[in-house]
């Protein structure tokens, strides 16, 4: 256990949904005693309704990796101490670029998107990636997921009813200029360098970022010793892992390797494993 808790919380949002996705996780964390922020990428403040309304033309196609990851740094930066970040999917990227700045006392990055150069060769991967990036299209119009790629992207498994619902709480346009940024070096982690602990948090029926890549993400960082890395693959769980019937499960794990990790106060530690093959 290292002695560098913190009872500040920053959720870090992922790439298509508002940053109300966290409502939940913050809400729970904030019962166990944490200060929460949550805070919307630039240009996404508002409801997901609202900002659909204005694809393709939304000021949120301004956005890149960069100025992304520069508006988290600054809103760090501000508060009293140094946060714990959480983060899901393309916030999972963020997060790494972030401890990568010493910028946060943990990471866990759940179901996170890789940085540049870990990738994979399954097929999931690359039907769920491939249109977000807009490849031979304007970068400066946003992209939006439709809602028949939202049921094989994110919510597989679901019942159509909560599909439907999900999709129009929670999907905005997305800057195909933030996607891209994950191929390029904007993307770029020294795994040889120290780094605060990292838990990876993966599922093993993710289309999008599947528990391998997950994994292959975690076993970058794995070869520093000095740092703490640990990985836990979850069996059922999707992409949508944040709003499933199960995210007390998984926020009950996150606090738990808190707790035994940095000295955060949580639940009962459950055991980490590798991914299914």
């Amino acid at each position: 256990m290292q002695n560098n808790s913190s009872n500040s919380i920053v959720f870090v949002t992922g790439a298509f949904v508002s940053s109300t996705c966290w409502n939940e996780w913050k809400a729970y964390f904030q019962s166990q005693g944490y200060t929460c922020y949550a805070p919307a990428h630039p240009h996404k403040e508002g409801i997901a309704a609202a900002l659909r309304s204005e694809h393709p033309h939304s000021s949120i196609a301004h956005n890149s990796l960069t100025s992304v990851v520069e508006f988290y740094a600054a809103f760090i930066r501000r508060l009293p101490e140094k946060p714990i970040l959480i983060g899901h999917s393309f916030g999972g990227l963020i997060l790494q670029l972030l401890l990568q700045q010493n910028l946060g006392t943990a990471g866990v990055a759940i179901h996170s998107v890789p940085p540049q150069g870990v990738l994979t060769l399954k097929w999931s991967f690359f039907r769920s990636v491939t249109p977000a990036l807009g490849l031979f299209t304007s970068q400066k119009k946003t992209y939006l997921m439709s809602f028949k790629h939202w049921q094989y992207t994110f919510t597989n498994g679901l019942d159509l009813a909560t599909q439907r619902a999900t999709y129009e709480q929670f999907v905005v346009p997305e800057s195909k200029r933030m996607s891209r940024g994950a191929l390029t070096q904007e993307a770029q982690i020294n795994f040889a360098r120290p780094h605060a602990p990292l838990l990876f948090v993966a599922g093993s029926t993710d289309h999008i970022m599947p528990a391998s890549l997950n994994y292959s993400n975690y076993q970058r960082y794995a070869k520093h010793k000095g740092s703490i890395t640990e990985f836990k693959e979850f069996a059922g769980r999707n992409h949508f892992v944040l709003g499933l019937p199960t995210w007390r499960e998984s926020a009950d794990f996150v606090l738990s390797w808190l707790s035994y990790t940095i000295g955060a106060p949580a639940p009962v530690r459950a055991r980490t494993a590798e991914p299914q093959r």
